[in-house]
């Protein structure tokens, strides 16, 4: 599993270069958990951590440079952005 959030990512770090490295895990991490727990909700069968990498990718490559515009605007993940004691890449 390392790998596979490493390289989410890294991926959205190339989207989003507003985003610290240690928020743009959050993020892959955040979109992992809820489309899994999203999938589960809906009563689906389990399809194995392939099917969520390719639904995170799809979501980096449609939002990610976009994600800081989100969580600026709903106070509910403006912690996301507060990445004062993170290190930037």
């Amino acid at each position: 599993m390392e790998e596979i959030f490493q390289k989410l990512t890294e991926r959205l770090l190339q989207k989003n270069s507003r985003l610290s490295v240690a928020r743009a895990r959050t993020w892959v991490e955040l979109l992992w958990e809820d489309f899994e727990t999203t999938y589960a909700k809906a009563g689906r069968d389990y399809r194995g951590k392939e099917l969520t990498e390719k639904m995170v990718t799809q979501l980096i490559d449609s939002y990610g440079t976009k994600l800081h515009e989100f969580a600026a605007r709903n106070p509910k993940y403006k912690h996301l952005l507060d990445d004062s004691n993170d290190v930037s890449h």
